[in-house]
């Protein structure tokens, strides 16, 4: 269970006369919130380095220090607290100026509607859930994003790596004495190597193209050896796909001269 499952939405009011406090408990006492009652700006600064606090509701004129003045404190030390004023005296200029700076969420007036004045402190702990479920939701996505980075830079090494192997595999393929030619499964000419085209001298061999209408009709017929002119080619048909993801087949084509000049020597 998470600390955000757990935690009892926490309400501190500050005010310096107690029966107001203690009207404002009686008036909150069904609504489900931790209730914490400060009579000063001090006592509330006390409160605020021991408790997590959503929702601050302070008197504006108090002794020792204003209402605004403690909830401009409150915001340094509690940033995701939402601050309200509750005062019978207006003193607009120190409470726009509050609200200029974001020290206060919303000011409300002495004597209070008890449906109005519940109904803005449920509006003021619904901002704070907001505020709560936004925050969650941005480090979520700054974890996803740095996972995602990293899976990036992963993928990046892998395809480096095949890359390098697949030039090895072509650097390969061209030094062989054997043509190799690979046709996929809709029977498109996938590779083919410089040994390949020279021995299929007349046929043009190349990517892209369809295999049955360029390669010679034995190629494609399984056939094990091709006759072409006074050279004779052997025949080596493997299909793919056994070991790899590939599918189609690969062609490999031997001179038989070559081939018998190599037994010959052996």
């Amino acid at each position: 269970m998470t600390d955000v499952d757990t935690h009892q939405p926490t309400l501190l009011l500050v005010d310096d006369e107690q029966n107001i406090l203690s009207a404002l408990r009686r008036l909150l006492r069904t609504e489900g919130y931790r209730i914490l009652t400060a009579n000063s700006g001090a006592e509330a600064i006390e409160l605020l380095k021991a408790e997590t606090v959503d929702v601050v509701m302070s008197d504006q004129r108090m002794p020792g220090m204003a209402g605004v003045d403690l909830l401009r404190i409150a915001k340094d030390m509690q940033p995701e607290c939402v601050r309200i004023v509750l005062s019978g005296y207006t003193e607009l200029q120190a409470v726009t100026s509050a609200i200029n700076d974001g020290a206060i969420y919303k000011f409300l007036c002495k004597p209070w509607d008890d449906a109005h004045l519940k109904a803005n402190i449920a509006e003021a702990f619904a901002r704070r859930r907001m505020a709560d479920e936004n925050r969650r939701l941005t480090q979520e996505l700054e974890v996803k994003n740095t996972q995602l980075q990293e899976l990036l830079a992963e993928r990046s090494d892998q395809v480096q790596i095949r890359s390098e192997a697949l030039g090895v595999f072509h650097e390969a393929l061209e030094a062989l004495p054997v043509g190799v030619i690979g046709v996929d499964d809709e029977g498109v000419i996938a590779f083919c190597n410089s040994t390949a085209v020279a021995q299929l001298e007349g046929y043009p061999v190349g990517l892209g193209m369809a295999a049955r209408e360029n390669l010679p009709a034995e190629l494609l017929n399984e056939a094990g050896s091709l006759q072409l002119g006074d050279k004779r080619l052997l025949v080596s048909r493997t299909r793919l796909g056994q070991r790899s993801t590939s599918r189609g087949y690969l062609l490999a084509l031997l001179d038989a001269s070559t081939f018998r000049a190599a037994n010959e020597g052996t």
